[in-house]
């Protein structure tokens, strides 16, 4: 299975209020990030800290207007699809979230694993024009590389495939469970790219066509 994991613990000080509430085409940042991530994931682990119940208590709202609206029922059927029962978000707090993005990526990361996850997908939640599209074909790729390897439970390659825009590296990034397990454990690492780098037996680019993947939004925006 393909698990998620939306990083929205921070401050968003630059932003001056919550990323992950910050309305984009009618709709949240985490909203997009969830329905983005969900195009391909089994089930999404959401990642608070600042004001988390604040957040949680708005999305939860956000949805439930959004499932009476009807507006999920593409998503719902996406889900089915390829395979999940339905459009399943877990959250969980870092109480530590001061300390930075990292330790958010690792409780998501080792939540993900607990749920079984053969493909895990880590996207902040400051890249909310992400394409569902890009999501697939990263979750496919990387089922690919995993079946290449030879089909072996657990299975011991340690790979991250990144999605690459005219050459800048960019988000989400998909991890194999064997490194994800290393950056779990891994506590020499500065940030999430370092223990990627310093734990990866091989790190693969994706190219393609959306500038999302490289658009973080970490201010308000003019228009």
């Amino acid at each position: 299975m393909n698990v998620g994991v939306l990083l929205a613990a921070g401050a968003s000080r630059r932003m001056g209020r919550s990323k992950a509430l910050v309305p984009m085409t009618g709709r949240s940042f985490l909203a997009h990030g969830l329905r983005h991530l969900w195009s391909s994931c089994d089930a999404v682990v959401v990642v608070l800290g600042s004001q988390a119940p604040r957040v949680r208590a708005a999305i939860q709202a956000e949805f439930e207007r959004l499932v009476r609206g009807g507006a999920l029922q593409s998503d719902l059927q996406s889900a089915r699809r390829h395979g999940a029962r339905g459009l399943e978000a877990r959250f969980v707090v870092n109480p530590d979230w001061r300390r930075g993005m990292l330790g958010s990526a690792r409780l998501g990361i080792r939540t993900a694993l607990r749920l079984g996850a053969e493909t895990v997908l880590v996207l902040p939640v400051d890249h909310p024009r992400v394409r569902p599209a890009t999501v697939t074909a990263l979750a496919a790729t990387m089922r690919e590389a995993l079946s290449a390897f030879g089909g072996r439970k657990p299975n011991p390659f340690a790979y991250a495939l990144v999605p690459r825009y005219r050459r800048r590296r960019g988000h989400p990034i998909a991890l194999s469970p064997a490194l994800a397990r290393a950056v779990v454990a891994d506590r020499g690492a500065t940030d999430l790219s370092d223990a990627v780098r310093r734990n990866a037996r091989l790190v693969g680019y994706l190219d393609c066509a959306d500038p999302g993947v490289v658009l973080n939004r970490n201010t308000p925006s003019r228009r």
